[in-house]
C-alpha cells in the first residue's frame, strides 16, 4: 500500500474496504473546523488527495512504488457541513511515470457530492 503523508493521521483518516471499493473517511471535529458549522476547505482537499492515494495504491498493489502529487484540481460543489466526509478515488490511467485519479467527496449521500478532484500523480517504481 501507498506510504500516507503525516498530515492523513492528523486528519483521523480511516481507509475501508466495501467489497466493491476502497473509500477513506474523515470524521468530524474541531481539527478540521472552517467556518462555524463547516469543514475547512483544506481538510477537504487533504481527505481527496489521500483518497486518490489510496486508489492508486490499490490499482497497483504493493509494488513499492512512491506516489507524489504533480497537480491537484478541486471543485467545491457545497459547504462541507461538520460531520464525517467520505471520499473514494478512481484510476484513470496509469502510466510508467504518471497517474491520472478522479475523486469524489459526499457526507450523507454519494449522489450528493461536496466536491470533485482530479490528480495527476507522479509515479517512482520501485
Amino acid at each position: 500500500m501507498i506510504r500516507r503523508p503525516p498530515y492523513a493521521d492528523f486528519l483521523g483518516l480511516r481507509i475501508v474496504e466495501t467489497g466493491v471499493d476502497t473509500m477513506v473517511i474523515m470524521p468530524s471535529g474541531d481539527h478540521v473546523l472552517g467556518r462555524p458549522g463547516f469543514i475547512h476547505g483544506g481538510a477537504i482537499t487533504g481527505l481527496m488527495e489521500i483518497a486518490g492515494m489510496v486508489a492508486i495504491g490499490v490499482a497497483l498493489g504493493d509494488d513499492g512504488t512512491t506516489v507524489k502529487p504533480v497537480n491537484v484540481s478541486v471543485d467545491f460543489m457545497r459547504g462541507g457541513r461538520l460531520v464525517d466526509t467520505y471520499a473514494r478515488g478512481h484510476v484513470t490511467r496509469v502510466g510508467q511515470r504518471i497517474a491520472n485519479v478522479a475523486i469524489e467527496a459526499w457526507q450523507d449521500d454519494p449522489a450528493k457530492p461536496i466536491a470533485a478532484a482530479r490528480m495527476i500523480m507522479s509515479l517512482t517504481r520501485a
